[in-house]
């Protein structure tokens, strides 16, 4: 097994330790490689059920401080795709977005990747829904 090495911000790795203990993983490699796993699983599966016309939202979350600049040239490169966009404020200082997409599904894929690169953005889940 290779070994790789990650940095991973404090606030998280009090989480990765909590559920260690609660859910008795053997260890912080094991979490880190399950939460792979499932993400990588996720992924596959939005880029396979993506194709054609298709409508997707997107639900994001980050900080409410966080500059909002490469979000917004995101929705604007893709402004085509985005049908409807909702912003609120949620809980300790975060906001959470949901994004509407229609189009095609090649353009829906660029913006889901450009999204998934945002280093601001805390959490994010896609849902796909396919036309055909």
């Amino acid at each position: 097994m290779t070994i790789l090495s990650i940095s991973i911000p404090d606030k998280l790795i009090t989480q990765i330790d909590q559920t260690q203990k609660e859910k008795g993983y053997a260890s912080r490699s094991e979490i880190i490689r399950q939460a792979l796993r499932h993400y990588l699983t996720e992924d596959q599966k939005i880029q396979e059920d993506i194709n054609g016309e298709t409508t997707a939202t997107a639900t994001i979350i980050y900080k409410e401080n966080t500059n909002r600049q490469h979000l917004l040239e995101t929705q604007h490169i893709h402004n085509g795709l985005v049908t409807t966009f909702l912003h609120t404020h949620i809980h300790q200082d975060y906001c959470l977005e949901v994004i509407i997409l229609k189009g095609q599904g090649h353009l829906i894929k660029k913006f889901i990747n450009n999204l998934q690169q945002n280093e601001q953005i805390k959490q994010i889940k896609i849902s796909i829904i396919n036309q055909q």
